[in-house]
């Protein structure tokens, strides 16, 4: 694995007892009520996390999604807690590792699905739409093009994979079936209001929201609760909105930078990934960086 001294790409903390380790973020018991996540450096593209770390990247997503946290309290609630990063990590040499980039949670009964909305019509919803004409089953206009805004944002949920398998769109039908109606209709219900609203606020500092994933959980009370991360370079499309151009897919703000530098490699999209040139590295995060700057002025 590729390391730089500004980029960590697991954190190895001892005085906590690990629970698992996914594609970007490690998770580590606190209580019976509580966990810390720490969002690491590592980036996962076509479902393989990748070798190289980017420098900063789980510092962004978290301060990002924290600022998201905080903006759409108003619509859900979710798994921030304000217990300080000190009172579960006493040791300082450990707490300095993953300063700005832990945080102690709720722990939550998780759903069993993503909860994907769409704005703007690309990538594999692209790729669909010209062979017959709808999103995940979802029938669209006639003649648009690609990266067009879509009429309204629609939702388009997908199931859960483990680490190395691929994520898969469901019909909203099947997300019935695996949460219930009710469920179902609140998680979509949500889903697009916090999509909306952040959508709005977006364009106003002149970055495009194409779309997004949201995750959710249940608590002891079955009160749908925000978790994971939001509105993130990873878990969305940004695009700045001055160079936006409909007809071909835009420059953004996300780690499509570096799908489209791995598309021209000889890699079959399997593991393991390809180590990133520093350049390609570096870049991406700064990506990363301008998405937070753009969004939250940080």
């Amino acid at each position: 694995m590729s390391e730089t001294p500004d980029a960590l790409f697991e954190s190895l903390l001892t005085s906590l007892t690990p629970i698992a380790r996914g594609k970007v973020r490690d998770i580590y018991d606190v209580d019976e009520k509580h966990m810390l996540i720490v969002t690491t450096d590592r980036l996962s593209a076509f479902d393989v996390v990748l070798p190289t770390a980017i420098p900063g990247k789980g510092r962004v997503l978290t301060n990002l999604s924290n600022f998201w946290f905080a903006r759409t309290g108003h619509l859900i609630p979710n798994h921030l807690t304000a217990i300080p990063l000190a009172q579960v990590l006493p040791d300082a040499d450990e707490r300095n590792i993953v300063e700005g980039r832990a945080i102690v949670v709720r722990k939550l009964k998780p759903l069993p699905i993503e909860a994907i909305v769409r704005g703007y019509i690309v990538g594999s919803g692209w790729k669909e739409y010209q062979k017959q004409g709808t999103v995940c089953g979802i029938q669209l206009p006639e003649g648009l093009r690609q990266a067009d805004k879509l009429p309204e944002p629609i939702f388009t949920p997908s199931t859960k994979a483990e680490v190395g398998d691929h994520d898969e769109n469901i019909s909203y039908e099947k997300a019935v079936e695996l949460i219930g109606t009710e469920l179902a209709e609140q998680v979509r219900d949500i889903s697009i209001a916090i999509y909306k609203e952040a959508a709005e606020y977006a364009l106003e500092r002149g970055i495009i929201i194409a779309d997004t994933k949201f995750e959710f959980g249940l608590d002891e009370e079955d009160n749908l609760v925000l978790i994971d991360e939001v509105l993130t370079p990873d878990s969305s499309r940004f695009w700045p909105a001055d160079s936006y151009e409909p007809g071909c897919s835009p420059p953004s703000f996300d780690k499509q930078f570096v799908r489209e530098y791995l598309e021209t490699l000889d890699w079959d999209k399997t593991p393991p990934g390809p180590e990133l040139p520093a350049e390609i590295a570096n870049k991406t995060g700064e990506k990363y960086a301008e998405a937070l700057h753009g969004l939250a002025g940080e």
